[in-house]
């Protein structure tokens, strides 16, 4: 279903990272474009 599609991902430093999620999307064949981990208050 995501396969070969361009993904941008935001994550939330004390919850799950960016990079957690685009190791998943990765797997599954999305390509991710984009990758942010930051601490929203």
């Amino acid at each position: 279903m995501i396969k070969g599609k361009k993904i941008w991902v935001f994550g939330e430093r004390d919850d799950i990272t960016a990079t957690a999620v685009s190791t998943c999307l990765k797997a599954a064949g999305a390509k991710v474009v984009y990758e942010n981990t930051a601490c929203f208050v």
